[in-house]
Formats: structure tokens, sequence, C-alpha cells
């Protein structure tokens, strides 16, 4: 290993696993106590023993050669990032908002620009160090006697173990990324352009569905130099330059992190994007911290249920990103316009990679896919069941071939749920690496929100 300081990194590293798996051993159920959480879905409170890992936050080593990047598994991907950057790299999928940590985008899910080539986060990973429900510190490969734990690892959130270590791929950048939007004026034009997009030489792919007759396309690719670079990390707003430009430069720092800004454009619906609220906010506020802690505490208030109940709406939060394979993208958009109506939507190419079909957990075809996020309330005057319009979703998407991601509200049924996210496969690794269920059920925590 080049590094010298490396040595140091990981025996500090070591003393840190040690820690964790003494103060896990012998405990009943178990959960986390970290600094952030990109979970869209509340839980019910409940009384077990809660592991420290905010010190598992260290970029422990690279190897520019192979193309890798090894660190603990709670580092956001903003520090993750900068570490890259200053070696002339990237994580080969970077999601979008800076607080996400690396451990968690591969207990969960994790997708961004590059994904029309690299996959979801997972399928970028080399191995990871696993702290199991026994109470065991586990090396999972693809290769070694761990591989079903690697595999199934994906969309497990912690109901398996916690990552303490993830080893992942990393792609070489330079300095700017010169940005192309392209508008389309109709759903069937702009998804074939999306795939032929994908099969050309762009580094990233993604588009914005502004409303029916407005779809922008956005490709991008690495270069050396640029005429001007774009600053929108305060006074100026990403998601409105897709129908302000055609061309457009960023450095790459300011690319990988467009979305964080504006949440996408859900800041919105904390006032930020009026100037002077923007202004009050600051630069250094604006930012999806910052309107993660104002989610919670308006959960935590009931200030909005309070408002809706003095008002007479009746409102469903949709907070969703869902994959559909892409010769199907066109009739899910068409569903959503017609039966949920938020607007603007973020689409996300998914490339064919060879190992997409292995993930037991968040099953797909080796085939290309198209995410679609969307994320507000919908609003009407009569009311409905409980998870009325995200229960049409599921069911969308479950007919057209697609799967959701998890980090939000869902309503399947057990039995549903259970076929459609891993099923026996699911229930073998509990048996192997939990049998004592001190990590929870994933359909318990996941739809129960226990």
């Amino acid at each position: 290993m080049s590094d010298p300081g490396a040595v140091g990194r990981y025996d500090a590293y070591r003393r840190r696993c040690e820690a964790l798996k003494l103060a896990v051993a012998g405990a009943g159920r178990v959960g986390l106590t970290k600094p952030t959480s990109n979970l869209f879905r509340d839980r019910a409170a409940r009384d077990a023993p809660r592991l420290d890992v905010r010190d598992l936050c260290h970029v422990l080593s690279f190897d520019a050669g192979s193309g890798w990047v090894d660190a603990e598994a709670m580092v956001p991907y903003d520090a993750l990032t900068d570490a890259c950057l200053q070696r002339g790299v990237m994580p080969a999928v970077v999601p979008q908002l800076r607080s996400i940590t690396l451990g968690g985008a591969v207990a969960g899910v994790g997708i961004e620009a590059t994904s029309f080539r690299c996959g979801l986060v997972h399928e970028t990973v080399l191995e990871l160090d696993v702290l199991t429900g026994s109470g065991d510190i586990v090396l999972a490969r693809a290769d070694n006697e761990h591989a079903d734990l690697f595999h199934g690892f994906a969309n497990s959130y912690g109901t398996l173990g916690y990552a303490l270590r993830v080893r992942a791929a990393t792609l070489p950048v330079r300095h700017y990324v010169a940005v192309e939007h392209r508008r389309f004026g109709d759903a069937g034009t702009f998804f074939a352009a999306l795939a032929q997009a994908c099969a050309g030489r762009s580094d990233f792919v993604d588009g914005v569905v502004f409303d029916a007759g407005t779809l922008v396309l956005s490709t991008a690719r690495f270069v050396d130099a640029a005429p001007y670079v774009s600053d929108y990390t305060f006074e100026r707003i990403y998601y409105r330059s897709l129908l302000e430009r055609e061309l457009d430069y960023l450095t790459v720092h300011d690319y990988l992190w467009r979305w964080d800004t504006d949440w996408f454009w859900c800041s919105r619906q904390l006032g930020a994007q009026r100037p002077l609220i923007r202004r009050l906010y600051g630069r250094r506020r604006l930012n999806s911290r910052t309107y993660t802690r104002l989610m919670r505490l308006n959960s935590r208030l009931g200030l909005t249920r309070a408002l809706d109940r003095f008002s007479g709406w009746h409102r469903e939060s949709v907070i969703q990103d869902v994959d559909l394979p892409i010769e199907h993208a066109a009739e899910f958009l068409a569903f959503l316009r017609r039966e949920i109506g938020i607007l603007p939507i973020w689409i996300c190419p998914i490339g064919a990679t060879p190992q997409a079909a292995r993930f037991p957990l968040f099953p797909r075809r080796s085939a290309p896919y198209v995410n679609f996020g969307f994320w507000d309330v919908v609003r009407r005057r009569d009311a409905q069941p409980r998870g009325h319009f995200n229960r049409l979703i599921e069911r969308e998407v479950a007919r057209l071939g697609g799967i959701k991601s998890l980090y939000s509200d869902s309503y399947y049924p057990a039995d549903e749920f259970r076929a459609i996210y891993g099923g026996d496969a699911y229930a073998a690794l509990k048996a192997r690496y939990d049998p004592q269920g001190r990590l929870g059920d994933l359909h318990a925590k996941c739809v129960l929100r226990q």
C-alpha cells in the first residue's frame, strides 16, 4: 500500500470495530446512533440499545491503479467525494445529497447520473465489512464464503447487519463538466433520446419532466477547460437553468452537488427559493442537511398536519423513487401525470450491468431501467384511505415490472412485500446472519415503521 498513513488508519478502524463488537455482545435488539438519516418515513420510538457509529467516518485508503476507495461506512458522501477529488477521482456513483453516507447508499439504494453506465451504488462495491446480528464482523465479497451477504446486503436497511467499511469503485475525473440541455415536447421522443444518449460517449445522463410538453434531457462530459463556470450554490437555482441554457459549465465539485443546494426543487416547500428568504438562509444553510432538519422538526411538531386540519385539505406525502424497465417508461409517466399529478419529476437512467440480477433484495433484470424521482404532497378536498396514492404507485410499478426504493413510505401487504423484496433469499440470510432477530424484519421496518 503506497500510502504510509493507511496502516495507522486501518489500525484505528479495527479498534473502533472491536469496540462496537463488544457493545453488541449480549444485547437484545439493537439500533444505530448516527449523525444523519435520509429516510423519509417516521418510525415508532423503541427502547433498544443504540450503537454509536458516528466515529466510523474516515476515508482509509485509495488505489488509483485498481480504481477503488476504501472508507468507513458512516463517511458522508461530501467528505468522501472531497477526498477522492483531491486524488483526481470520484466515487463511481455519487448520490444526489451530501449527507447520504457510503454505508447508507449500499444498505439502501443509491443512484445518480453515472448510473446509466455504472448501475446503482451497490453494484460498484467490491467488498464490505459487516457487523451482523450474530455479533460477528465478516468480510463479504462476491467470491468468498459470505457472497450471499455481499449480494443480499443491498436494500436490507440494517436488518442483516451494519456496514463498517466499504470498498467501492472510483472513476477518473477532469477539472470541469460541460452540460448540454435538450428540450423535448413529448415522452416518446424524450425516452428515445435518453436511450440513445446512454449508448453514446457522455459521462453523465439525467433529465427532468417539467410538464407534458417540456421534458429536458441533460447529458454531460468531463472537460479540461471551461469558458466560464456557473454557480448554483446561492442565488441561482440549478433546475431552472435547464430551461434557460442549452450549454453550461460547472466545476466537477459543483456538478456533483448541483441538486443538493435546493434538494432538487423541494426547497420551495421551505420558502428557500424566494430571493429575500434565500438570502436569509445564506449560502451555508442552502443544502439538504438544513432542509432535513426542518422537515424532521415539522414532523415532530405537527405544524403541517395542524394547518391541513384548519384548511380542510387532505394531504398525502408522496416521496418516492421507482425504477421501471425503459420500455415502460412513457406508460408509467402517463400514469403519474394522470393519477398523481406531481411535477417536476427527475429522470435517471440505470444501465444494464452484468451484476444487476444478483441482488435478491432489490431484483432487476440486466436490462436498461429508468428511475423516476418525485417528491411532494398530493392535496385533495375529498378524503382517501391512508396511503391511497402511494399504493396506486406500488401497484402500477409492479404491473409494469419495476421496483420501488424503500427509503420512504410503503404500504405493501406482507406477502406481496416478500414476493418482491427477497422472499426465501431474505429468510435464509436472516437465519444465517441474524438468527435471533436482533436487527428487526425488513417489512416491519419499512412498511410497519417498527
